[in-house]
């Protein structure tokens, strides 16, 4: 199957109360919708928990990278 390339959408989400833009391709964004619907949690939430794992990590990438990150962990099965 083809990726879908497509540049990257801008899209504002809270965490901690806080509205935060975010830049994900589209194929991202749907894996994250996805993953949030798996996990019967909202999209923002999600996000939250990304953000402060990435922050207890010994060198934090910025959030983007880490929900990329966690995107490709969770499919490959190395976490969830």
């Amino acid at each position: 199957m083809e990726p879908d390339y497509a540049p990257p959408k801008k899209r504002s989400v809270l965490i901690a109360g806080h509205a935060t833009s975010i830049s994900l391709e589209p194929m991202f964004w749907k894996a994250l919708e996805s993953a949030a619907d798996e996990l019967g949690s909202p999209v923002n939430a999600l996000v939250a928990q990304i953000d402060a794992a990435r922050l207890d990590s010994d060198q934090p990438p910025n959030l983007t990278s880490a929900i990329r990150q966690w995107l490709f962990e969770r499919r490959s099965g190395s976490s969830g």
